[in-house]
């Protein structure tokens, strides 16, 4: 329905409640003239004739009753329509969908979700914990995160909420066998295990005098999960390359070592990224707002608590 019918069977309907146009047109904000000429156009586009007027006094047709019905119930659902809405701005409600890389997910974005679930009893969560690249548009998600840098498109805005840095490690068994790796080259000479299902994680990269040189294998063995290759290295498979949230625990146990640290690239960002809608519904808005004074100006893998 166009706004200016309905403004025009607003018009009608506090009309007929407060006796006059007059009275209607303080009630709305309007001059006694817009008044009557929405009812005129009404008139016009029902052809049939609503009020009776007089000098004096309005009364109702039975077209005109007929239309009073009807008007005062779309009118108190469009109330109710905006203050539903209001109620949706203030306290988020539906499906919060969620993907994040699966370690990462698991350990550092679950446990915020968890609590975020807990204070929004009407809120619910599709999630995806997955190391494959996710469209978020296309497959529908309200949220992703992502590590690395940006790449550009319009249609998402990203927030960055921590770094993650890579490091590369392999068991005390496994060095005392084969030897310490001393430059990157030298991980052609030894085991090394690669994630398997992940365009960005097929190759390791390192700096060698400021240029980036990368190690694409070729690797003893190849497994689709993070935590299974970190299990492998502290059974001594062989080398590995994941993120520090991921070694941190190992390392500090003796349970593995970290090798070419000096050639470790830069930390990268962790982002956030969702659609670049002009209204965020609450659930999302909310959610990364929650996400981001969890992590602080630390993600919690850094912290020393």
């Amino acid at each position: 329905m166009e706004i200016n019918r309905i403004s025009d069977l607003s018009a009608f309907v506090s009309s007929v409640k407060y006796g006059s146009f007059t009275q209607a047109g303080k009630h709305l904000g309007l001059s006694r003239s817009a008044i009557g000429k929405s009812i005129v156009r009404l008139e016009e586009q029902m052809a049939v004739r609503l009020l009776n007027r007089t000098t004096r006094s309005l009364s109702l047709t039975d077209d005109g009753r007929i239309l009073f019905e009807y008007c005062q119930q779309l009118l108190q659902n469009l109330d109710e329509i905006d203050q539903v809405m209001a109620t949706r701005r203030i306290h988020p409600t539906g499906t919060l969908k969620i993907t994040a890389p699966h370690s990462l997910g698991h350990q550092y974005i679950l446990p915020v979700l968890h609590q975020f679930l807990k204070k929004w009893s009407a809120l619910n969560a599709d999630i995806s914990f997955t190391d494959r690249f996710v469209d978020i548009i296309d497959e529908g998600f309200d949220i992703g995160i992502r590590v690395g840098e940006p790449k550009e498109d319009s249609r998402l805005l990203t927030r960055t909420i921590g770094w993650q840095r890579m490091q590369t490690c392999a068991s005390p068994e496994y060095l005392a066998l084969n030897g310490y790796p001393e430059q990157p080259q030298d991980l052609y000479k030894h085991h090394t295990i690669f994630f398997n299902g992940s365009a960005q994680r097929k190759n390791w990269r390192f700096k060698i005098d400021h240029q980036i040189w990368v190690f694409d294998g070729t690797e003893k063995m190849k497994i689709d999960s993070s935590d299974a290759i970190l299990e492998s290295a502290i059974l001594g498979f062989g080398i590995i390359q994941l993120p520090a949230y991921l070694t941190k625990k190992a390392i500090d146990q003796g349970k593995l070592v970290a090798v070419l640290e000096d050639y470790a690239l830069t930390d990268e960002p962790i982002r956030i990224i969702y659609p670049s809608k002009k209204h965020l519904s609450p659930r999302i808005r909310m959610f990364i707002d929650d996400l981001v004074e969890q992590w602080g100006d630390l993600p919690p893998w850094e912290r020393n608590e």
